[in-house]
Order: C-alpha cells, then sequence, then structure tokens
C-alpha cells in the first residue's frame, strides 16, 4: 500500500487520507497462526506536524481466522487496532531502521505488524464442547472451579500455623 506523501511535504495539503482494504500475501500467512485475514479495512490521517514530521493515525480492523484451541475448527476472531504516531517511530518499532521517508511510503510493513500484535494466544470456538471431561489421573475443570481448588499441600500449612 504504497502512499504518496509529496502532496503533503509540500504543503499543496494539510493531509492525506486512506480507506483501503489491503491484501496480504500466502507467504505471510504463512508464518504466523493465522489461516486467512477477512474484511481487512485500514482507515488512516497523515498529517505534518510543527517540527516537518510525517504523523499517522490508522484503525485497522478486520477479521482473523484462527484455529480453535480445542477442536482445531476454523474460527472467526473479529479485530481492530490503533495505530498514531510519527512515521519515523512506527519503522523504527517493526525493526526498519534504515527506511528513509521518500516521497512515497509502503505502509503494509505497519499494518502487518500492528496485525500480528493483535492476534490471541488462546482462541475457543462457541460451537466446541468438550468430548471427554474427565480421565485416567485428569479432570477438566472450569475458571471458576480453578479459582475454588487448593492445593493440599498448602492447607496442611494452615493447621501450622
Amino acid at each position: 500500500m504504497n502512499i504518496d506523501l509529496l502532496p503533503l511535504k509540500n504543503g499543496i495539503v494539510k493531509e492525506i487520507s486512506i480507506h483501503e482494504k489491503p491484501h496480504f500475501l500466502e507467504e505471510m500467512l504463512e508464518k504466523t497462526d493465522l489461516i486467512a485475514l477477512k474484511n481487512v479495512q485500514v482507515d488512516g490521517l497523515f498529517t505534518k506536524n510543527a517540527i516537518e514530521e510525517i504523523e499517522c493515525a490508522l484503525s485497522i480492523s478486520g477479521i482473523m481466522v484462527l484455529p480453535c484451541s480445542i477442536t482445531l475448527k476454523e474460527t472467526d476472531y473479529p479485530f481492530e487496532s490503533k495505530v498514531s504516531d510519527t512515521l519515523v517511530n512506527l519503522f523504527e518499532e517493526i525493526g526498519d531502521f534504515e527506511k528513509k521517508i521518500e516521497n512515497t511510503i509502503d505502509i503494509l510493513p505497519i499494518i502487518w505488524e500492528n496485525i500480528l500484535m493483535e492476534i490471541p494466544m488462546k482462541v475457543v470456538s462457541e460451537n466446541a464442547k468438550f468430548e471427554k471431561q474427565e480421565g485416567n489421573g485428569w479432570k477438566l475443570i472450569t475458571e471458576e472451579e480453578e479459582n475454588e481448588v487448593i492445593n493440599p499441600e498448602f492447607e496442611k500449612l494452615k493447621d501450622l500455623l
């Protein structure tokens, strides 16, 4: 997604707004937990601040398709990310220190990095059912039950006090 910054740098316009639907290559998805990305929308505004730096304010939203942590079935996970900083700082954050802000700039690496930061550690489908809830030496407990369970060894310590 190349953005022409020349009109902004020359003072022809005060701001540049974008409303784009970026496309991501399959190779990018292969190195992540993402199965697919759907309906990704990027809305943004580029302005020049008092010290002549280009500032960027982006809103990135869409749907991630991730494997369910229980069933491994595809699960839709809506996401939204807000980005607001100077272009120099944003490229430093993603590790592209040598990137010079020329007349046109590709903001796809910034968008991609912020999408990756929104990937949750665990996704559970609404349709996921626990087939087995108990087995030989184990039992599935919910988060509420987990808070109630007290280690028997710690229970013995209470008697000492």
